[in-house]
């Protein structure tokens, strides 16, 4: 029963002194230890969290004795969504894109269709010797000019995810999609300043 107790619920002293006190065998206290000692040890190795943090760890939401992981786990990616970005169209043209262009304080665009969904992405780099050629204006298209995005966002991702995705791409921004329809972009810029507040605020608790 000690064994059972300290596997599952990853309390070992809990096991021993629970056990202990229910049978009133003192006496067993060696075997008690020795066997919650092993039973302990060898689940953790294969499931660190008990069973009554695993659901929250598989959700990215257990606040652990890290710190830094902790501050991590209370981000949302609602709170760090940024929508000032201008979007345009697959059928507008590279006129229309360079009058975006001087007007928007961003140096990426999204490419949405008349019912927000999202298709593709146009970066500022890509465009910026083009954008001079008068005589493409109007001849080149929007969808010419787009990309596809190597990964992206979801409501349902944690932070965990999120830095993984940017780690994995080596972008600096990810669009935010909710079953295909564009709401968003998340930087590392924002996840990080966001992060910094948290973590100043945690530190001061």
């Amino acid at each position: 029963m000690a064994g059972v107790m300290a596997g599952i619920v990853h309390a070992p002293l809990t096991a021993i002194f629970l056990i202990a006190e229910i049978t009133g065998g003192y006496t067993l206290f060696i075997p008690l230890i020795l066997v919650s000692a092993i039973s302990y040890l060898t689940i953790i190795y294969f499931e660190p969290h008990s069973l009554y943090t695993r659901k929250l760890a598989q959700k990215g939401e257990l606040i652990t004795h890290h710190k830094d992981k902790a501050v991590l786990t209370l981000l949302k990616i609602e709170s760090v969504i940024e929508k000032n970005l201008m979007s345009v169209r697959p059928e507008q043209t590279l006129g229309d894109l360079v009058k975006v262009i001087a007007i928007s304080k961003r140096n990426i665009f999204p490419v949405i269709d008349e019912h927000n969904n999202f298709l593709g992405l146009i970066p500022l780099d890509n465009v910026r010797e083009i954008m001079f050629e008068k005589e493409s204006y109007d001849t080149v298209k929007i969808s010419d000019l787009m990309i596809q995005a190597p990964d992206y966002v979801t409501l349902s991702d944690n932070m965990d995810t999120v830095m993984e995705k940017f780690k994995d791409t080596g972008l600096w921004n990810l669009p935010v999609i909710d079953k295909g329809k564009y709401i968003g972009f998340v930087s590392r810029a924002t996840v990080f300043n966001a992060y910094r507040k948290l973590l100043i605020e945690f530190s001061e608790e």
